[in-house]
C-alpha cells in the first residue's frame, strides 16, 4: 500500500466509523462497517420502491382522490415492496440495534429498529388477516427517510474529517531522483530512500523532507504551517514534504521518507485528535442513552394510554412508532462528533495540531498561561536588541560597519550582529584584511576605514574611553543583563550594541490578546532574574518565575493550580515536558516541522506565540457550537414527543410516522449545518 492509499484508507476508516469514538468505538459506533456509498445506494433503491408503495396504497388514493391502475395482484404491491424495503433498507438499523443491545448501550439504532419492527410485524399480521389497517406506506417512507438522514449525516462527517485526505493530496505521486551522473529519473515517492538526491523544479511539490544541497528559491509552506508568506530557501535549509516550490530549482537530499516525514506526523496527530475522547462527547452519549430510555418509556406509556381510552390497535401502533422515531437521539449523536471533526480540521489548516481533544476542550476555561521564555517568547538566538551611537553616526551605519567586520567570524556574537543586519534588510559593505583579536574581538578594513568590534576587554586593551552617552548606554545594557559590544574606529568609539536573546516580534501581540481575553500571563525561565525581568517588562507579563530548573517547572505549575487556577503551559516540548504534562493544557511550541511532540495536548507548527490565543478562541467557538447543537438536538423533543404521542389529537393534530421521521431528520440536518458554520470562525 503506497503513501496515498495508506492515508486515504485511514481517512475513510475514521469517516465511516464516526468521530470521537475513542476507546469505546465498538460500543458507541452506530455506523461500524457502513459507508456513505452504502447508505446512498440503499436510499435510492428504497425510494424507488416506496413510490409505487404510496401510489397503490388505498388510504393515499382516498386522501388524494385518484385511482391507481388495477390489475391482478396490484393489491399486493404495498405489502410486497414494504417487506423488501424492510429487509433491504431497514436491516441496517436492525443490525445496529443488535450491536447496541449487545454492548448494553441502546441508542438511536435501537429506537429506529423498534419502530420499523413494530410497524412491520403489525402490518404483516393485518395483511395475513388480522383486523386493522396495515402500515406499509408508513413503514416504507420511514425507512427511506431514515436512510436519507443517515446518508446526509455520514456525508457531513466524512467531509468534515477530510483533513487526512486533503493532507495526503499535498504529496506528489512521483519525484525526480538524480543519479551519480546528475541525470534526473522519475520514480514513485514510495521508492525514495534517505540520502537520495532529488530535483525539485519550479512549481513542483517537495516529495520528501530534506536539506537543500544547491540552488535557491522560495517555498509556500502554508499547507503545513498556516503561514501564507513564502519562505526563502538556500543551501543548508530544510524543506518539508508537501510544500510547493516557487520560482527556483532546488536540489535536496532526502532526510525523512514515508511515516517519518513532518506531513505524516501531522496526519497522525489529526487522526489522533479526531478519535480522542471528549468530555463533552461523553456527556452527549449519556444524554443520548437517557433519551433512548425516555423514548421507550414514552412509547410504552403512549400505547397503554390509547388502548385504555379504546383507540384502535393500528392507531395506537402508529402513535408508538411516531414517538420512537421522533425521539431518536440522532441529532444528539451527531452534535459533538461533527463539531470535533470541523474544529480539528480548522485547527490543522491553521498550523494548530490537536493531539488530545480534552486539551482543546479545556483551553476555554484557562485562567493563566505560563510561557517558557527561551525559544518561546524569545527567538532563542542572540540579536542586536538596542544600540547607542556617537554624534554624527546613525544606528544603521554603525550596524553595517560592525557586520562587515564580523562577517567572516564564526563567533556566536559576531553571527548575531550579521543576522541582525539581515533582519533589518541592510546592505552589507565589503570588507578586507579581516583579523581575529583573540579574547577581544575582530578587526577589518571597511570602505577604507579600519574598524574594530569587541567587548569591554577590547576597550581596556586599546586604552579607549567611550563618550558618556555610550558609557551610560553600556551601563543600562548591563543592568538588563545584556552584553555590550563596541564598534571602534581608530581610537573613537562609534557605537555600543546590546546583544541578547531577542524577544520575538509577535510576543507582545500574543500577551496583549491574552490579556484582552481576561487571562493572566506568566513567564518561567532558568535565566537570571535580571534577564527575566527585562523580557517581562518589555512584554507586560504579569508574573515571573526566574532561575527555575527544568525539573522544577512542573512544581511551579502545581503551585498555580493549588491557587484554584486552570493553567496552560507553553514550552518547547523537550525540557518542558514534565510541566506540559502537569498543566491543564500543554502547548508545545517551537516544534517547527518536528510534529512528533508527545508531551503537549496541542502542537504549534509555527514558533509563533500568537497561536496560543488562537487556540483559546477556537476552543471557545467550538464550545459555543456544541452547546447550540446539544440544545437543539435534545430540546426539540420536549415538544415533539408529546405531539407524536397524540396529546393534541382532540384538536385534530396528529403526526404520522413519516412526518416524525422528517422532523427527526430535519433536526439532524440543522445540527450538521450549524456545525459546518464553525468554519467561518476567524481565529
Amino acid at each position: 500500500m503506497d503513501h496515498h492509499e495508506h492515508v486515504n484508507h485511514a481517512a475513510e476508516h475514521h469517516a465511516l466509523h464516526g468521530a470521537g469514538a475513542g476507546e469505546h468505538a465498538a460500543g458507541h459506533d452506530k455506523h461500524a462497517g457502513h459507508s456513505v456509498e452504502m447508505f446512498r445506494k440503499r436510499f435510492w433503491l428504497s425510494l424507488a420502491l416506496t413510490i409505487p408503495t404510496l401510489v397503490w396504497t388505498e388510504q393515499i388514493q382516498h386522501w388524494l382522490g385518484y385511482a391507481a391502475p388495477s390489475f391482478p395482484g396490484s393489491s399486493l404491491i404495498p405489502p410486497v415492496l414494504g417487506i423488501i424495503i424492510f429487509f433491504y433498507g431497514g436491516w441496517v438499523f436492525i443490525r445496529g440495534a443488535w450491536r447496541e443491545i449487545a454492548d448494553r448501550v441502546p441508542g438511536m439504532m435501537t429506537l429506529i429498529a423498534l419502530a420499523i419492527t413494530v410497524a412491520f410485524i403489525y402490518s404483516l399480521a393485518v395483511t395475513l388477516g388480522h383486523p386493522g389497517h396495515a402500515l406499509w406506506w408508513e413503514l416504507s417512507t420511514l425507512v427511506t427517510i431514515m436512510l436519507l438522514g443517515h446518508w446526509i449525516e455520514m456525508r457531513s462527517v466524512f467531509q468534515a474529517q477530510g483533513a487526512l485526505k486533503e493532507l495526503a493530496k499535498l504529496l506528489p505521486d512521483t519525484a525526480l531522483r538524480l543519479d551519480e551522473h546528475g541525470q534526473a529519473h522519475e520514480v514513485r515517492v514510495d521508492e525514495l530512500q534517505v540520502r537520495d538526491l532529488l530535483l525539485v523544479r519550479p512549481g513542483a511539490s517537495v516529495p520528501a523532507d530534506g536539506v537543500v544541497k544547491s540552488g535557491s528559491s522560495s517555498v509556500n509552506e502554508a499547507m503545513i504551517t498556516g503561514e501564507s508568506a513564502y519562505v526563502d530557501k538556500k543551501e543548508g535549509d530544510r524543506v518539508i514534504a508537501g510544500t510547493i516550490n516557487a520560482e527556483g530549482s532546488l536540489r535536496i537530499e532526502v532526510a525523512n521518507v514515508g511515516d517519518q516525514t513532518a506531513l505524516a506526523g501531522i496526519m497522525r496527530l489529526v487522526e489522533q485528535a479526531q478519535t480522542s475522547r471528549s468530555r463533552d462527547q461523553s456527556l452527549a452519549d449519556r444524554a443520548a442513552f437517557a433519551l433512548t430510555i425516555v423514548a421507550v418509556a414514552a412509547g410504552v406509556a403512549t400505547a397503554a394510554a390509547w388502548l385504555l381510552v379504546g383507540a384502535g390497535l393500528d392507531f395506537t401502533i402508529s402513535r408508538v412508532v411516531t414517538v420512537l422515531v421522533i425521539a431518536c437521539p440522532h441529532a444528539l449523536g451527531l452534535a459533538i462528533p461533527l463539531v470535533i471533526a470541523v474544529s480539528t480540521t480548522l485547527a490543522a489548516r491553521s498550523g494548530l495540531l490537536v493531539r488530545d481533544r480534552r486539551g482543546l476542550e479545556d483551553a476555554r476555561r484557562l485562567d493563566v498561561v505560563v510561557f517558557d521564555k527561551t525559544g518561546t517568547l524569545t527567538l532563542g538566538r542572540h540579536r542586536v536588541v538596542d544600540t547607542a551611537v556617537a554624534s554624527g553616526v546613525s544606528s544603521d551605519e554603525a550596524l553595517q560597519l560592525a557586520a562587515a567586520v564580523e562577517h567572516d567570524s564564526e563567533h556566536p556574537i559576531a553571527q548575531a550582529i550579521v543576522q541582525s543586519l539581515r533582519d533589518r534588510n541592510l546592505q552589507l559593505p565589503e570588507s578586507r584584511n579581516f583579523a581575529s583579536m583573540p579574547g577581544m574581538g575582530a578587526e577589518a578594513v571597511v570602505n577604507g576605514r579600519t574598524c574594530k568590534v569587541g567587548g569591554p576587554a577590547m576597550l581596556k586593551t586599546l586604552g579607549v574611553e567611550p563618550a558618556e552617552e555610550i558609557a551610560a548606554a553600556a551601563r543600562r545594557f548591563a543592568s538588563n543583563a545584556q552584553a555590550s559590544i563596541y564598534l571602534v574606529e581608530e581610537r573613537r568609539v562609534l557605537a555600543v550594541f546590546a546583544v541578547a536573546d531577542a524577544v520575538r516580534p509577535e510576543s507582545r501581540e500574543a500577551v496583549d490578546r491574552l490579556h484582552g481575553m481576561g487571562i493572566e500571563v506568566a513567564m518561567i525561565t532558568g535565566d537570571s532574574q535580571a534577564v527575566a525581568d527585562r523580557v517581562a517588562g518589555e512584554l507586560g507579563i504579569d508574573a515571573v518565575f526566574a532561575q527555575v530548573l527544568p525539573e522544577d517547572k512542573s512544581r511551579k505549575i502545581e503551585e498555580l493550580q493549588a491557587q484554584g487556577k486552570r493553567v496552560a503551559m507553553v514550552g518547547d516540548g523537550v525540557n518542558d515536558a514534565p510541566a506540559l504534562v502537569k498543566a491543564n493544557v500543554g502547548i508545545a511550541i517551537g516544534a517547527g516541522t518536528d510534529v512528533a511532540v508527545e508531551a503537549g495536548d496541542v502542537v504549534l507548527v509555527r514558533s509563533d506565540p500568537r497561536d496560543v490565543p488562537r487556540i483559546i478562541e477556537l476552543s471557545r467557538a467550538s464550545y459555543r457550537k456544541m452547546k447550540q447543537n446539544l440544545w437543539w438536538a435534545a430540546g426539540y423533543n420536549i415538544i415533539a414527543i408529546p405531539l407524536a404521542a397524540g396529546v393534541l389529537a382532540w384538536a385534530g393534530v396528529l403526526l404520522a410516522p413519516a412526518v416524525g421521521a422528517i422532523l427527526m431528520s430535519a433536526s439532524t440536518v440543522i445540527v450538521a449545518v450549524n456545525a459546518q458554520l464553525l468554519r467561518r470562525t476567524t481565529i
